[in-house]
């Protein structure tokens, strides 16, 4: 290779920017200390500008089409330059590329709750979390107030601008649209209008950018008062508390009965329950029929006494008596007593304790 072919390698010919990114803004083409050749090749794709930066200064914009650089298509950078007539000789020129596709999934969100007045809580607390979408409207305005000399300038650098400028403004929608917090969830749409409105308000002039999309995708409320509403949703759910008890109580009974070797405890609990059924039962049918008078107290359970080796022990309950025929220390000719009773009497011959003794099995046939 000779010199001139050496010399003509060191020019660029052919200036293009192929994206193959998601959220890069703004790209610059490296020349390397290359210069770009009278005649070059511009290639702008869909989606792309390319601004022509002269020593700090803006000079030609281009929009999406293939160009040849000449004096005819670069009018600004010619009047920089001083080519009144034209130029053929290399050049050196800063240019960058701007993508002016929609940059999507950014993400925003509250670090910390916002503090609001509620109609229905009073002072609550709020967080919020969603996503929005940019894209470059002015490259000139972009390039003068964000990227300065980057080379580079990806999306998630404006991310700590776009979430203060977008939760100042959140606050804002919500103290002025006066929305219960119990109703945000269906004004979603129309908050996150009213708040990309706010934001592109504030970005347009000055950054040169847009806000084609911003949504609110949750606002929660502080974790004790979900609790409450979860508690007054269950106590709306079951309505008529009284009914629920009943409820309740009839399916403890039924697992109860259900339960054989519960013995004298379950036997008490059911009855336990079955007061309370009744106590339930009475009192629904105190609204609908006159007030009665009271039922008198129950009578009160006999106490008996056994007669063992020549003293006397008790008192004793039935069901004490039941376990003590069961375990075969009371038999029909236990001696036993109780209040009325002119003296003591075999147990077998009383005809409240009679069901205690199952009657003994008969003899067995004679063999054959």
């Amino acid at each position: 290779m000779g010199l001139l072919d050496r010399l003509r390698a060191e020019f660029v010919d052919i200036v293009e920017w192929i994206d193959d990114t998601n959220h890069t803004l703004v790209w610059r083409f490296p020349r390397y200390q290359n210069e770009i050749k009278h005649g070059a090749q511009l290639i702008v794709r869909p989606g792309q500008v390319a601004v022509f930066v002269d020593q700090g200064q803006i000079a030609d914009i281009f929009e999406p089409g293939r160009y040849e650089l000449t004096t005819d298509n670069l009018p600004i950078l010619s009047t920089l330059r001083g080519w009144k007539h034209g130029f053929e000789s290399p050049f050196k020129c800063e240019v960058y590329f701007v993508s002016t596709r929609q940059v999507t999934d950014l993400k925003w969100g509250t670090p910390n709750p916002i503090m609001l007045r509620d109609r229905d809580f009073g002072p609550i607390r709020l967080r919020a979390f969603g996503t929005y979408a940019l894209r470059a409207q002015d490259p000139k305005a972009l390039l003068q107030e964000l990227v300065g000399t980057d080379g580079v300038f990806e999306a998630e650098e404006l991310g700590e601008l776009m979430r203060s400028m977008i939760l100042s403004g959140f606050a804002d929608v919500l103290a002025s649209s006066d929305v219960s917090a119990l109703d945000l969830a269906a004004r979603y749409e129309e908050l996150s209008a009213a708040l990309r409105q706010k934001v592109q308000e504030q970005i347009d002039d000055e950054y040169g950018l847009e806000l084609p999309q911003l949504f609110i995708v949750n606002i929660s409320l502080p974790e004790a008062v979900e609790k409450a509403l979860d508690t007054r949703t269950s106590m709306g759910v079951i309505g008529d508390l009284q009914r629920f008890q009943q409820y309740q109580l009839g399916q403890a009974m039924t697992a109860a009965a259900e339960n054989p070797s519960g013995g004298g405890a379950a036997e008490g609990m059911g009855l336990g329950m079955g007061f309370a059924m009744a106590n339930q039962m009475a009192q629904g049918l105190a609204g609908a029929a006159p007030a009665l008078a009271p039922p008198p107290p129950p009578p009160a359970p006999v106490a008996w006494h056994v007669a063992e080796n020549g003293r006397t022990t008790g008192p004793f309950t039935v069901p004490q008596l039941a376990e003590a025929a069961r375990a075969g220390t009371l038999t029909p000719a236990s001696l036993v007593w109780a209040q009325g009773f002119a003296g003591w009497q075999p147990a077998g011959q009383v005809p409240a304790l009679a069901g205690l003794f199952p009657p003994a099995a008969p003899p067995p046939p004679p063999a054959p």
